[in-house]
């Protein structure tokens, strides 16, 4: 995933308080893999979709909303698979804040037939540009269990949340750049922490977790089957594939050394489904054939899941920019209706959201601090744009 998509700084706090009080907190008080085949009939001439169909539509809440949108802009097609991201910049959040996570466990909830995935990121500051050398020590510390309690608390939330059988796609698209939680620098102490991190998330009363393995297609920094940590806890082998170079041509994209074709091989190899966590237009704009060829692709290979990542530029409902593409996909994946099925209207255009970042996560409180609050008069002093808030100090 591009990684100006991602959300980097969950801090809180204001400008104003800062000046005013020096170190004050202000107090602002699993579905199985049989779901493969439950799919929907699209337009007549188009391939019968038969995966579990989802869309990236936002982080929190409103992606929960946009859900049913997007259904209604495809004439009913059922979005069974929603998708989120935990925060990369702090442990607490990559722990998971019920408060980020509850829209998301009541939209699973709500049906037996959904299925929840949630990309997890194996390390803090995830998008920090952290250099090699650090990442090494960090991904060493990992596989000695350094950070294991992070993880226990993550998947204790998840099963207290009602959401157990969850999709972890962990550590994704390893083998790049951009993520602290990169393989490159040590793939062997990658593995380890990978293999600690399941464990760990296993141990849990109650869990049903599955654990997604989603390179990005293609080579990039090293070769993905070197980060691959085992059979025994992988349970899907995802793949984020959006259409730029250097693949040139969709059959490039299948071709080319570790893309389409050896995730299918691979995971046939070692006994497991496939999955596709993201993808979606990306570099070479709105190209149409893409659309048509991965969706293709996508019947004829049957991932356990499918979502695609909806926004500029990727996006065919929330980017005005690919109109060609957004035909291709809502021709595809539009329900027709079967016998006994009302008719349903034409769908009816309607003007997607922007998509935009969720609220801040504020981490839960600490039941055993003593705080010392005090009421401040802001808006005594600098009239009604500036609110009343609570200051509070540890006692």
């Amino acid at each position: 995933m591009p990684a100006q998509r991602r959300l980097v700084n969950f801090g809180i706090g204001t400008a104003v308080l800062g000046l005013l009080v020096g170190g004050a907190v202000v107090a602002d008080r699993g579905a199985p893999d049989s779901m493969a085949g439950k799919g929907v009939s699209p337009a007549p001439g188009g391939p019968e979709i038969s995966t579990a169909v989802g869309a990236y539509l936002d982080y929190g809440p409103k992606g929960v909303q946009r859900m049913a949108e997007l259904s209604r802009w495809l004439g009913g097609t059922e979005m069974r698979v929603g998708h989120s991201y935990l925060p990369g910049d702090l442990w607490v959040n990559i722990e998971g804040s019920p408060g980020f996570l509850g829209s998301w466990a009541a939209w699973r909830r709500a049906s037996e037939d959904r299925l929840f995935v949630l990309n997890t990121p194996m390390l803090e500051r995830n998008e920090a540009r952290v250099p090699d050398h650090e990442v090494r020590g960090l991904l060493r510390a990992g596989a000695d269990g350094e950070f294991d309690e992070h993880f226990r608390r993550l998947a204790d939330r998840l099963v207290v949340l009602g959401v157990p059988d969850t999709v972890i796609v962990l550590g994704w698209e390893m083998n790049g750049t951009t993520y602290t939680h990169r393989c490159g620098p040590d793939p062997t102490a990658w593995k380890a922490y990978w293999r600690r991190i399941v464990t760990t998330m296993r141990s849990v009363p109650g869990q049903e977790f599955r654990f997604d393995f989603a390179p990005n297609r293609g080579r990039d920094a090293v070769p993905w089957t070197e980060c691959y940590p085992g059979d025994d806890v992988v349970d899907i082998i995802g793949m984020d594939s959006y259409d730029q170079p250097p693949a040139r041509t969709f059959d490039d994209q299948v071709n080319e050394p570790y893309g389409l074709q050896k995730q299918v091989d691979f995971a046939a190899e070692h006994g497991k489904p496939i999955s596709f966590p993201e993808w979606g237009l990306f570099r070479n704009g709105d190209n149409p054939e893409y659309m048509r060829r991965m969706l293709e692709w996508i019947e004829q290979h049957e991932p356990v899941y499918q979502t695609i990542t909806d926004y500029c530029p990727h996006g065919v409902w929330q980017c005005a920019d690919n109109p060609e593409s957004s035909r291709v996909y809502r021709d595809m994946l539009t329900r027709q209706p079967g016998a006994g099925d009302p008719v349903l209207p034409a769908p009816v255009p309607i003007e997607p959201p922007k998509p935009e970042k969720p609220a801040p996560v504020v981490p839960e409180p600490d039941p055993n601090r003593r705080e010392w609050c005090i009421g401040v008069p802001l808006s005594d002093w600098f009239g009604q744009w500036v609110p009343d808030q609570e200051v509070c100090l540890p006692g």
